[in-house]
């Protein structure tokens, strides 16, 4: 059975940066997509980033494109989100998701860490 473990959350400010780690462990990580997704207080969790298991291909929300940079370390079952340029609107609970395909629907994910919260002050 697949566990996720988020790391890295915290306050940050405007413009600042912070890198968030997600821990897996089970079999074969490498053979699944990895995503990343956030919810903010009173809103639906929405997709933020997404990365295949074969070749890395990469895939954003609109609104972290050229700020955002999710990757992984399959030897290590890790995934990363490096986040810089934080703006206010960053500030939610940050969740790493465990996909078959690169999908920007939760539901399409089938295994979850706990989260971890990120908070950015203006």
């Amino acid at each position: 059975q697949v566990q996720l473990v988020e790391s890295g959350g915290g306050l940050a400010q405007s413009g600042g940066s912070l890198r968030l780690s997600c821990a897996a462990s089970g079999p074969v990580f490498s053979n699944y997509v990895m995503g990343w997704f956030r919810q903010a207080p009173g809103k639906e969790r929405e997709f933020v980033a997404a990365i295949s298991w074969g070749v890395g291909s990469t895939y954003y929300r609109n609104s972290v494109k050229g700020r955002f940079a999710i990757s992984r370390d399959n030897a290590k079952k890790m995934v990363y989100l490096q986040m810089n340029s934080l703006k206010p609107e960053d500030t939610a609970v940050y969740y790493c998701a465990r996909g078959t395909a690169i999908r920007t629907t939760a539901s399409e994910y089938d295994a979850w860490g706990q989260g971890t919260q990120v908070t950015v002050s203006s």
